[in-house]
């Protein structure tokens, strides 16, 4: 009788046994196929996901991306122009209510909207052959670049606001932009207009940075900077080795409040244009030196920081420019009070029948031709 029941029962073994080799073997052979032949296998399509219940992060950033994404495709067809219709107005306005918020910056979508814009004028600065006037680049903040036909100038360029792992532009991106510029032009020290990195980049390609005397005092390459006399209405040489052209600045002692320095250049290229760019300006005192540039000289563009109107556009009528173009809306590093909308610019500028103006976002361009405003 035992004998019996031990042959049963080894004979269920010997048959289990066998049925877990074929299920072994039959896992070993899928697992080579799909090691040999996945990357030929129609990859599954990600789940869409269709609510945010509990997400408060993911909801917003996903109707950032949304918006945003809109805002590209409505800027595309409605390019800068002294004209702003309905449609390049409602999305400026969707870009303010998106960073209008106080989470704004940590938002990938709106660290990616940046980045497409940068690398869009990147593209733009690299390919754009200039045989007349000047074509005029806002990056982002108060960061300009004008290129002419015969050399390009950048304003107060750095890499963007800040995040959780430094600044929302890379090195490798910034590197682009600084490959493209001739000469460097820093306002005054605050870090929305300044990046140390920067700089020394433009200083190891052997192309001058001008910024004022109390800019990285402490650095070792403070030596290498270029600190001209700030003094109103007087013409001073820059030279560019790399383009063997000697360059007319005036560097305006302008300020920032009581006591920060802050150079308020006014550059006059080869060609005859005369292009100003403010910085942080806003000194009453100041308007001793503003109110009479512009009987000495043609400024064809002001590049203002928005809120530098004062009383009856009083800086403007000191400069008598033929284009104002706003700038350092949206600096993501001020609080939203002080984060200048793109709206408010209509309510401070007017019709632009006084003084013409044209709005440019983060990686816009617009062209200047004397005579042809457009």
């Amino acid at each position: 009788m035992f004998g019996v029941i031990d042959l049963k029962y080894c004979n269920i073994a010997v048959q289990s046994a066998l049925i877990m080799r074929k299920i072994y073997s039959f896992l070993i052979f899928m697992l080579l196929h799909i090691g040999l032949f996945g990357q030929d296998q129609v990859k599954p399509v990600p789940e869409v996901k269709t609510d945010y219940w509990g997400d408060v992060d993911g909801y917003i950033n996903r109707q950032d991306k949304e918006t945003l994404n809109l805002v590209e495709e409505a800027i595309k067809d409605n390019p800068p122009s002294l004209e702003m219709g309905l449609t390049r107005r409602m999305a400026l306005l969707m870009i303010d209510n998106v960073l209008h918020e106080e989470k704004a910056s940590t938002r990938p979508a709106v660290q990616e909207f940046l980045e497409n814009r940068i690398k869009s004028a990147i593209e733009g600065i690299r390919t754009t052959n200039v045989t007349q006037g000047a074509v005029i680049w806002k990056l982002y903040n108060h960061s300009y670049v004008v290129k002419t036909k015969s050399f390009t100038f950048g304003f107060d360029i750095q890499r963007g606001f800040r995040t959780s792992e430094g600044q929302v532009l890379d090195k490798e991106l910034m590197q682009q932009v600084i490959d493209q510029i001739d000469v460097l032009f820093i306002s005054h020290y605050h870090g929305d207009h300044t990046d140390e990195w920067v700089a020394e980049t433009f200083l190891a390609q052997n192309k001058p940075v001008v910024s004022p005397p109390d800019l990285w005092a402490d650095k070792p390459f403070y030596g290498k900077i270029l600190h001209p006399e700030r003094k109103a209405t007087e013409v001073q040489k820059i030279n560019l080795p790399v383009k063997g052209i000697k360059l007319d600045v005036v560097v305006n002692p302008g300020h920032q409040e009581e006591t920060i320095l802050n150079n308020v250049y006014l550059i006059t290229t080869p060609e005859g244009l005369t292009f100003v760019q403010t910085g942080d300006q806003s000194n009453e005192k100041d308007f001793e030196w503003i109110d009479k540039v512009g009987d000495t000289f043609k400024v064809d563009v002001v590049m203002a920081n928005s809120w530098a109107v004062y009383p009856d556009m009083r800086l403007y009528r000191g400069f008598r420019p033929k284009l104002i173009i706003p700038g350092h809306e949206n600096e993501m590093g001020h609080t939203i009070d002080h984060r200048e909308p793109y709206w408010l610019n209509p309510v401070r500028l007017g019709d632009g029948k006084t003084f013409p103006w044209v709005q440019l976002i983060w990686g816009e361009k617009y062209q200047y031709l004397p005579g042809k405003l457009k």
